[in-house]
């Protein structure tokens, strides 16, 4: 429709019911699907927790999105983090910045239940180290304990997504 059209429509509906159309038609806008975040973005929000970790208890995260049956998180760390094991839920770590030595596997020292097949404790008894660095990805299954420590002061950026495992 050109533009004498639309204002002469535009006149006649305002005259019969005080309907007005818009001057231009808005293009519709495509919408991603995806949800994408870049490191730049990553790295922007990062920095952001580092801040809230500095000014806290070391460690602080945020949920990027969730799922119906995945959690994304987007975590900063400059200190050990307890020991947990969690029932329901896979962990995967991917890490994007700094290193990490994870323990895994053993058993947890002093553990406490936070519910719903959350457990924390103080530290693993005879669980596997590694050394996890940038790039890295691990995946740890549901019920298997686990607990990142810091190497020497370094902080440790990554991204975590958890997994709700079938019941």
């Amino acid at each position: 429709m050109d533009q004498i059209s639309k204002t002469l429509l535009n006149d006649a509906l305002q005259k019969i019911n005080g309907v007005s159309t818009p001057a231009t038609t808005p293009k519709p806008r495509k919408q991603n699907p995806a949800d994408h975040w870049t490191p730049t973005i990553l790295m922007e929000r990062a920095a952001y927790l580092r801040k809230m970790a500095e000014n806290g208890n070391g460690s602080a995260s945020e949920t990027l999105k969730d799922y119906p049956h995945i959690s994304t998180r987007l975590c900063f760390r400059n200190r050990d983090g307890v020991a947990e094991s969690h029932a329901n839920f896979t962990d995967i770590f991917i890490i994007i910045d700094g290193c990490v030595t994870l323990v895994t596997g053993g058993k947890l020292v002093n553990a406490k239940s936070e519910g719903a097949g959350e457990m924390r404790a103080d530290s693993i008894e005879g669980g596997t180290r590694q050394e996890l660095k940038a790039g890295d990805v691990v995946h740890i299954p549901a019920g298997v304990p686990h607990q990142m420590l810091t190497i020497s002061e370094k902080p440790i950026t990554n991204i975590v997504l958890k997994i709700a495992e079938s019941l």
